[in-house]
């Protein structure tokens, strides 16, 4: 029975976890001058997850934030006296795909500055003798990767947490989090509670059940990972370090132990742990510093992969197969950042590389909570991401996914991909019209979307597939139903983008506050805004309708309307004169786009349609009543058409018999992007992020400089521009994250790309330094060639939108 502890009865910041991360976060708290924190554990230092962690620690990820947390982590761990063992990182590619990845991966190193050599299959066995080069078609070698002792990494970060002022205590049990008026007030243990302002769940696998407490969902599944440790086996200098390796066609990694190795793997077959019969983890409340029962059965695909790549693990002897659980989220992601309950932040769901980005993780997040921002996009990390009652709420849907990323850990992610698990789940009004049309669907929040109706690709070029990955999830019906917009009309279902409103007495103030642009106008009218945070970057991108003297209308992404609600929602006045809704579900939306769209609608309804562009109406189309918004996201005339949900199969098919004789294509996203692209039209969190302002990003127009609004002190003249590349050979197609570079330097990485059909171009937006002019030569790296290009004005396509504002 441990002794009691004295807690103090109050502390400006409680982190609950003494495992990496929420050492992490004590010991950057510490760093920015925090010194009213504690941290409790319910048992020792380390003994959820961290103890028994493999300990490999690589930087370049799959994107630039994580890339960035990855190699702040590395910065840190170099400063410290943590056992940090710098010796470099191999990557294996034993198949044409994934020697395809490999040279985007050294290409998109580049970007970072990272030194990712492309070695022979010969070079990487120089440096990891131990391996046979059989199947191996070339590899990746990252010199600053290493590995490190999870525990003495943790140790090191209380040491600088505790003398920043921190005081740690251990085998102290969280039973409550105290909720008060949807803030939290505090926690209470078995010593007694102790008042807070701020309080971090930080608890690894038994995260979730620390955010019921508060009545907050945190999507987290625990799962087994095995590894094992050999015995010595080998002759070794003291000063002689192996790399690690990684073999992802084989599911396998390696690191050395003194004389011995570590190895591991991502089994097909997962193990799931400590969940009841609703699916709802309960893990054992003495499941501390403890390790589940061996499970070499589960194990025995990596063994005999283990054996193919290096021989020596036939014979080796096992000192021990480690069996621990680690949590996994339904998107490979961590959950990070303050929860909807205000004050209550969560740093969990590390996915079995927590150890690797530990120190970069506790340097956003503590800034997270001293300023109230993290100081880079973080977005597709925020527990946010996962929306106060979406699909996640289900523990079945949770697993599901979170399965599925467990046991494709190592499998290639081609542009397109989708995943598979738990669909469909969220359909539209028209779901059942577009199946029977031949739909190729995508997911996106849970939402099935069309991709394209393969029912159009007769009507498209075979000829015009890009090449290498660009063409593996294509069709050619992509090109005939962008070309069906430009040329007569195309219909979209739109339904899942997230719709918001905003109500209320204070409504028209609040947006004004917040938006760069003018949206305090008259009903009827549509604004083109921004919002941002008080770094001047883009937080959130959309459009405002004022659809009433007090009420508002947002419309934005489908995957961001749980963060622009999330970013208004802490900015509401706590008068109650402004109320914010999700409505989402309330309303189906088919955008009806292209010259002939007036031709289309006319006949449909008795009201006029001489609306102007940016300007909303109300309309009965045949039977159902409609919100007309003359609106465009691929720059061509028509209308988005709102209506309740109960109606939006009627109005498809409404739509869908009178546009037949006009030629009328229905259409999916992938030739929504392929026209946006040559509008030139931004999408949030790749082309825009909270990392970029408005100025940089070429929507200086949206920018009132006759008002005030969060973000307007931070907006300087820019130091780089968003800017429209062109491509020589139109099919190379850049993907995003290829390194662009003027001369000879690497000066910006592409945001996004893709296949202009009515311009016939490959086209890719990137940053780059704001002194390179219009019609600058640039080259792009897609996958190991350098294609030529040119920064060329933009948009490529109706520069004057001439098109979309005709008068009716």
């Amino acid at each position: 029975m441990p002794r009691a502890r004295e807690l103090p009865d109050r502390a400006r910041v409680v982190i609950i976890g003494g495992g990496v991360g929420g050492a992490s976060i004590a010991y950057h708290l510490a760093q920015l001058g925090e010194r009213d924190v504690i941290l409790v554990d319910r048992n020792e230092l380390t003994s959820g997850s961290t103890f028994h962690s493999a300990g490999l620690v690589g930087q370049l990820r799959g994107s630039v934030s994580l890339t960035r947390l990855m190699m702040d982590s590395v910065a840190l761990y170099r400063r410290l006296d943590c056992g940090w063992v710098e010796c470099g990182g191999l990557r294996l590619a034993c198949s044409e795909e994934r020697e395809q990845e490999v040279m985007r991966q050294v290409a998109w190193a580049k970007t970072f500055g990272l030194p990712l050599e492309l070695l022979s299959a010969e070079q990487a066995q120089e440096l990891f003798p131990l391996m046979v080069t059989d199947g191996v078609r070339c590899a990746s070698y990252l010199p600053t990767d290493g590995y490190l002792d999870p525990s003495q990494l943790t140790n090191a970060l209380i040491d600088g947490a505790r003398h920043g002022g921190c005081q740690v205590f251990t085998h102290t049990r969280v039973s409550e989090i105290v909720v008060t008026d949807g803030r939290v007030r505090g926690v209470r243990t078995q010593w007694g509670e102790v008042e807070a302002d701020i309080v971090v769940n930080a608890g690894g696998m038994f995260a979730a059940e620390l955010g019921r407490m508060a009545g907050v969902r945190v999507p987290v599944i625990p799962f087994a990972h095995e590894y094992l440790v050999t015995q010595p086996f080998r002759e070794r200098a003291p000063d002689e370090h192996l790399p690690t390796l990684r073999d992802p066609d084989l599911l396998i990694y390696f690191r050395e132990e003194g004389a011995g190795l570590v190895m591991g793997g991502y089994e097909r077959q997962s193990a799931p742990w400590a969940l009841d019969e609703r699916l709802v983890d309960r893990i054992p409340a003495d499941f501390n510093g403890r390790l589940l029962e061996e499970d070499w059965p589960r194990f025995e695909e990596i063994a005999r992969n283990s054996s193919r790549r290096v021989p020596a693990m036939e014979d080796v002897k096992v000192t021990r197969l480690i069996n621990g659980p680690e949590a996994f989220t339904p998107d490979n992601e961590f959950c990070l950042g303050e929860t909807d309950v205000r004050g209550l932040f969560v740093a969990a769901g590390f996915c079995a590389h927590g150890l690797a980005g530990a120190g970069g993780i506790g340097q956003v997040m503590a800034e997270w909570i001293v300023t109230g921002e993290p100081s880079l996009d973080v977005w597709e990390m925020d527990i946010r991401r996962f929306g106060r009652a979406g699909s996640h709420y289900s523990p079945r849907y949770t697993l599901a996914r979170a399965k599925e990323v467990y046991e494709t850990y190592y499998d290639i992610r081609y542009p397109g991909h989708e995943r598979r698990a738990g669909r469909p789940l969220r359909t539209s009004s028209a779901y059942s019209w577009h199946r029977q049309h031949g739909a190729a669907f995508g997911e996106k929040s849970g939402w099935e979307r069309v991709n394209w109706y393969e029912s159009n690709a007769s009507a498209g070029d075979q000829s015009l597939r890009p090449r290498g990955w660009a063409g593996m999830h294509w069709s050619p019906a992509i090109g005939a139903e962008a070309l069906a917009a430009r040329e007569c009309a195309a219909l979209f279902d739109e339904s899942s983008f997230a719709k918001l409103e905003v109500s209320g007495a204070g409504a028209a103030q609040l947006l004004e506050r917040l938006c760069d642009n003018r949206v305090d106008r008259e009903v009827g009218q549509i604004t083109y805004t921004q919002m941002l945070n008080r770094r001047g970057g883009i937080e959130c991108d959309f459009t405002v309708t004022r659809v009433a003297p007090e009420t508002f209308q947002i419309v934005t992404g489908t995957a961001f309307g749980n963060h622009d609600a999330s970013w208004i929602r802490r900015h509401l006045p706590h008068d109650g004169s402004v109320r914010l809704s999700d409505v989402t579900s309330r309303w189906a939306c088919f955008a009806l786009w292209g010259p002939k769209a007036p031709e289309i609608l006319a006949p449909l309804t008795s009201d006029p349609l001489d609306v102007g562009y940016m300007r909303m109406c109300e309309l009965a189309v045949g039977d159902v009543p409609v919100r007309a918004l003359r609106v465009t996201f691929v720059g061509e005339l028509g209308w988005e058409l709102y209506c309740p949900t109960e109606y939006g199969a009627g109005l498809w098919r409404t739509l869908w018999e009178a546009g037949r004789a006009h030629g009328l294509v229905a259409g999916g996203y992938r030739a929504i992007d392929s026209l946006r692209l040559e509008k030139g039209y931004r999408v949030w969190a790749a082309d825009i992020t909270p990392d970029d302002t408005p100025l940089q990003a070429g929507l200086g127009f949206c920018v009132r400089d006759d008002k005030s609004f969060v973000g307007a002190e931070a907006l300087d003249e820019p130091d780089r521009r968003l800017r429209c590349l062109v491509l020589e050979d139109p099919r190379s197609v850049a993907l995003g994250n290829e390194p662009v570079r003027v001369g000879d330097e690497v000066c910006g990485r592409v945001t996004t790309g893709g296949y202009g059909y009515t311009v016939q171009r490959s086209i890719a937006y990137a940053y780059l330094p704001a002194e390179v002019p219009i019609g600058e030569g640039v080259e792009v790296d897609v996958f190991g060639r350098w294609v030529g290009g040119v920064v060329t004005r933009e948009p490529l396509f109706d520069p004057d939108g001439e098109r979309m504002r005709v008068r009716l």
